[in-house]
């Protein structure tokens, strides 16, 4: 797995995950809703992490630097 996020997109995927878990913790999304969000965040994260993004992958798009 080659990177493929750049460092600006990884704080904004961590930002947003960050949120959706204040949101959650402050009970300002519930149920359904907060289910399917905190998917999302944890993805956000994970990928954050990894530096890769597989739907970037099959895209074919890269925010990473070029060296």
């Amino acid at each position: 797995m080659k990177p493929n996020m750049g460092t600006i997109d990884k704080v904004i995927r961590i930002l947003i995950a960050i949120t959706i878990g204040a949101l959650y913790f402050t009970h300002q999304i519930t149920g359904v809703a907060a289910i399917i969000l905190a998917v999302f965040a944890i993805i956000f994260v994970l990928t954050s992490l990894i530096s890769f993004c597989p739907l970037y992958a099959l895209v074919g798009i890269s925010s990473a630097k070029k060296h």
